[in-house]
């Protein structure tokens, strides 16, 4: 039979790779940090790096066959009814970014970031 010592050590290990795979698949929506190069032209004049936030996750959706008042609207073409919400960005900010120039210029640039997110209606595109 194994020592005490050596089965608390698995529990540790166990609890330890359980919640790295629950931390994975957190249902919402979230702030994820990512890095960006900006550039002041395309030939790359002066550019700098910063940490901005993205929204990054998963919201709920769900697909059922369409109310009976539905279906006759719709001249019965509307079988199924979806109700859907995607991550999206619901606050920005502005941030400067430092940039380095050729020669020992410097130039400060804003660029936005997001600042907060949540489930909302999916679009096309809100920007």
């Amino acid at each position: 039979m194994a020592s005490p010592q050596t089965l608390v050590l698995c529990l540790l290990v166990l609890a330890v790779t359980e919640a790295w795979g629950q931390e994975a698949v957190i249902p919402g929506c979230h702030l994820h940090p990512f890095n960006v190069t900006v550039r002041s032209d395309r030939q790359g004049t002066c550019q700098g790096s910063h940490v901005a936030q993205a929204c990054v996750g998963h919201c709920e959706s769900s697909a059922f066959p369409s109310r009976y008042s539905v279906l006759v609207a719709s001249g019965y073409r509307h079988n199924i009814t979806s109700v859907s919400q995607c991550c999206t960005i619901s606050g920005l900010k502005k941030v400067k970014v430092q940039l380095q120039c050729v020669g020992s210029r410097r130039e400060e640039l804003e660029i936005f970031t997001a600042r907060a997110c949540q489930c909302d209606m999916c679009r096309l595109s809100r920007y």
